[in-house]
């Protein structure tokens, strides 16, 4: 996991290693912050320069605004709390955020 300062080429040397990397896009702590967009390039990064295949998963911020934005940057493990605990049907708000990341990565 890298926290919203720590740069992506910390990781450099754990890649082969693991399973997945989780990019904070809040400072861990607590619900409801705002989404760093700085962070998007991270995963590009994973994705791009450092070609790993594996699971990358963002944590934080994550609603229907930024959803798509994770997607395309190339995350495929989205973690939401405060969108989907905080709408009227959670169950909805799951299914509505599942199908903006797909349309975002091309999987209809």
């Amino acid at each position: 996991a890298i926290n919203p300062p720590t740069p992506v080429e910390k990781l450099e040397a754990a890649l082969d290693h693991v399973d997945m990397v989780l990019v904070m896009s809040v400072h861990p702590g607590f619900g409801g912050q705002k989404f760093i967009p700085d962070v998007l390039s991270k995963v590009e990064a994973l994705r791009g320069r450092y070609g790993f295949t594996k699971d990358v998963e963002m944590d934080g911020g994550i609603d229907r605004e930024t959803v798509a934005l994770c997607a395309r940057a190339g995350a495929n493990v989205l973690v939401a709390g405060t969108a989907i605990y905080g709408a009227t049907d959670p169950a909805g708000e799951v299914g509505e955020l599942r199908r903006r990341a797909l349309a975002a990565r091309g999987d209809r």
